[in-house]
């Protein structure tokens, strides 16, 4: 199972996938921790290109994202396949997939190369808010892109380029859409009942 996590820059993604691992035996995959990662990471041949997109708060390349994404999908298989973890067997996993996709583009390629979602968790939220919450976070985060400018070009990003897959989703039935207003433990009881929801459907499937 893959789970794609949307929600505009602030909207409560990471917080939430956090609960969701321990209690559905998820693993986390955070497209934009992956690529600060590999932005840190010595000898990067990515490096001073992922560097360039996340400060003007542009979109990396596909196939950058995707390739980083693969790898550590499989490093979570390999690190798991002798275990007895519930939803790790048969050569199966489940993964929330956090921030991505961005674009139609790579939500395209990502279904065709890796492997289909089974649907879209979409955390939404005012804007204003979600800069209110950014901001509050920048004095502590470190990240660079935590300032006034780089969020309002996130959102202006965000809005372009994220919602048409939203909408994309939303048309073939497979969007779960919170809001995410509230505080945090509101949000993950909502949460919560879509995903036992929605591992209800998955198991229908497998009868």
């Amino acid at each position: 199972m893959v789970v794609y996590v949307l929600g505009g820059p602030g909207a409560g993604k990471g917080t939430q996938c956090a609960s969701l691992v321990s209690e559905y035996d998820f693993v986390h995959l955070s497209a934009g921790d992956l690529l600060r990662a590999e932005q840190k990471r010595e000898g990067s041949q990515y490096g001073a290109l992922i560097a360039e997109y996340i400060r003007e708060g542009q979109v990396v390349p596909m196939e950058v994202t995707i390739k980083l994404l693969e790898n550590a999908m499989k490093a979570a298989f390999e690190e798991r396949k002798n275990s007895d973890h519930s939803g790790w067997t048969n050569g199966k996993g489940r993964f929330l997939i956090d921030g991505f996709p961005r674009k139609m583009d790579q939500a395209l390629k990502f279904d065709e190369d890796v492997c289909p979602a089974s649907f879209v968790l979409f955390f939404n939220c005012p804007e204003q808010e979600l800069l209110k919450r950014l901001l509050e976070r920048g004095k502590t985060s470190g990240r660079t892109d935590d300032n006034e400018e780089s969020i309002k070009k996130r959102f202006k990003t965000f809005i372009e380029t994220s919602m048409p897959v939203v909408d994309h989703y939303r048309a073939e039935g497979r969007v779960v859409e919170i809001d995410a207003t509230p505080p945090v433990e509101t949000v993950h009881t909502v949460v919560r009942a879509a995903m036992d929801a929605a591992f209800a459907v998955e198991k229908s499937k497998t009868l």
